[in-house]
């Protein structure tokens, strides 16, 4: 219900399909797609050109895209996107390549900081597919957090090779990537992938790149040629190669056989599990967190994976299935909107129920159905933990209200702001929630045009979920329900990402006139059972009011 069907009547060359927008940045959307004409999935990138030099036409672009694509399939088999098609439509090119299976780097890096081992591996696949390039005589020249997708084992996919070049500027997309040479104008070579690449390290071990985006490009851009850097602080043994990737003389940046051999030192040095000592901050609270909560996360394998890889696990399971367009919100930690300061525990609420089956229930019980068509009445308040004992109050499950400026209110747990914010023509937008060190998200959306049958909406979903996240299986059926008084549908599913095996609760509801929200609950499997994740879903459910029409 995520998915908001705006462009459903709109096929690009009457024959491609945008399902799910999955990355936003400058210039540049990346969506699961739908190739109608022979029923199979594909990315499309929509790209928004700079003004063309004048001796470039766009039938000159998508040619030089075809053939530079098609150049590194061949060198780096699996690692190069394949393209199938490139389409221009009045400035704005549409990539469309075959479905890969992973996430782009951007929607990872949304969810924070890296582990620097895991953030090493990824650099080396990067760097594995630019040698190659540079070997031809090939420079990428656009790289960025929208060109690069992690697959489940951990093996990189890079894409937009054959669009530098095409414009008055030698950046196409994302200027908080740019070296200083293409931010002052200069033409793009090897020297600018090894800068970005640098940035692409510094980003996922700081959680944001080492220029941050200032609205217009031409102001980032200044900002790439002029501002000093802040050293990296998470880096670790990283360091030396993301500080000598990153220099401003493009003759004074390290060899890229130096780099490869400083990440592989970093890679097999890695001890087989984390101590508390090792994690960054963002990961010690998960460790902790795994200690306590037990029910599978204290195997050492699920222990190590939910933690190394927890940003990739839980970013791609809580892709939220809305159209949008445009880039995401810049305001990182900060919340937009009004948080009051009012900290209350969700009394009153109790464990959602429903049936239980092999991998635990997670089907609501208050404020809704939780079966098909009929409506069920609220289980009985059960005394909220913090209610009993101010000596036993748990924090986690402590709430505040929070309003969105954009039309709707909840109550969050503490801690919990929005971490990742999409808007979309029409009013459409997707609001990601969620915190540091905790492995679990919430994402609401706001769409438009929507079907008259929530059931039909979630069900004309699943292709894609099933060809998009690894171990995909739907749990139960589809179910209608009634949802303060408006047509809705809830579906649950099962994904494993990065080794992780995780569960995603969403209950969609109509509001009038083909609009609707969803809510997107996403929690490790093994822990969704929980009284804490129970009640807080409920809470969820329970407190979220839509604030405008």
């Amino acid at each position: 219900m995520d998915h908001g069907q705006v462009s459903t009547q709109e096929l690009i060359a009457g024959r491609y399909r945008t399902v799910e927008s999955v990355h936003q940045e400058e210039g540049r959307s990346v969506w699961l797609g739908e190739d109608i004409e022979l029923g199979r999935p594909v990315i499309l990138t929509e790209t928004r050109l700079a003004p063309l030099q004048p001796e470039v036409t766009p039938r000159r672009t998508v040619a030089r895209i075809l053939r530079d694509s098609e150049a590194m399939e061949l060198l780096c088999p699996g690692r190069v996107a394949a393209v199938l098609e490139v389409i221009d439509d009045n400035g704005v090119l549409w990539t469309v390549m075959e479905r890969i299976e992973g996430t782009p780097l951007g929607e990872i890096l949304d969810r924070g900081p890296l582990n620097y081992v895991r953030a090493a591996r990824i650099g080396l696949g990067v760097l594995d597919v630019l040698e190659a390039a540079h070997r031809r005589g090939m420079t990428h020249g656009d790289l960025s957090p929208g060109q690069v997708f992690v697959q489940d084992g951990g093996a990189v996919v890079v894409t937009g090779f054959g669009l530098i070049g095409s414009s008055v500027i030698q950046r196409v997309t994302a200027p908080s990537y740019a070296s200083p040479e293409q931010a002052r104008g200069s033409s793009a070579g090897p020297a600018a992938d090894q800068w970005a690449l640098g940035a692409l390290l510094y980003a996922m071990v700081e959680g944001r790149p080492p220029v941050k985006d200032r609205g217009p490009v031409e102001a980032t851009l200044r900002a790439v040629d002029k501002l000093p850097l802040r050293s990296p602080s998470n880096a670790g043994p990283l360091a030396p190669a993301i500080t000598g990737l990153l220099r401003r003389d493009a003759l004074e940046r390290v060899p890229e056989s130096a780099v490869r051999a400083s990440l592989m030192r970093v890679v097999s040095e890695e001890v087989d599990e984390p101590t508390e000592e090792t994690l960054l901050p963002r990961f010690r609270g998960a460790w902790l967190a795994a200690s306590r909560a037990g029910r599978g996360w204290s195997s050492p394998a699920v222990r190590r994976s939910v933690l190394v890889g927890a940003g990739l696990a839980v970013a791609a399971s809580s892709v939220a299935v809305l159209v949008t367009a445009g880039r995401p919100d810049d305001s990182g930690a900060s919340a937009t909107g009004t948080e009051s300061s009012r900290s209350a525990s969700p009394s009153g609420s109790a464990a959602p129920s429903g049936d239980s089956g092999a991998h635990g229930t997670l089907s609501p019980g208050s404020n809704g159905t939780s079966g098909k068509g009929g409506t069920s009445t609220a289980p009985s308040p059960s005394p909220s933990p913090s209610a009993s004992s101010s000596a036993t109050r748990d924090p986690a499950l402590e709430f505040h209200r929070y309003v969105a400026p954009e039309g709707f209110s909840i109550d969050l747990p503490q801690g919990w702001k929005r971490i990742r914010t999409y808007k979309a023509s029409e009013g459409t937008y997707r609001v990601t929630f969620g915190a540091s060190g905790d492995p679990r998200t919430l994402v609401v959306t706001y769409s438009v045009r929507l079907g008259p049958d929530p059931v039909a909406v979630w069900r004309a979903l699943e292709p894609s979920l099933k060809s998009t996240y690894a171990g995909y299986s739907r749990v139960g059926d589809i179910r209608a329900v009634t949802y303060q008084g408006h047509k809705g549908a809830d579906m649950e599913w099962l994904s494993t990402v990065d080794g992780v095996q995780v569960r995603t609760f969403g209950r969609g509801f109509l509001t009038g006139d083909g609009h609707g929200f969803s809510l997107r609950w996403t929690t490790p499997a093994a822990d969704a059972n929980s009284r804490a994740n129970q009640q807080t879903l409920a809470v969820f459910l329970r407190t979220f009011r839509p604030t405008a029409s």
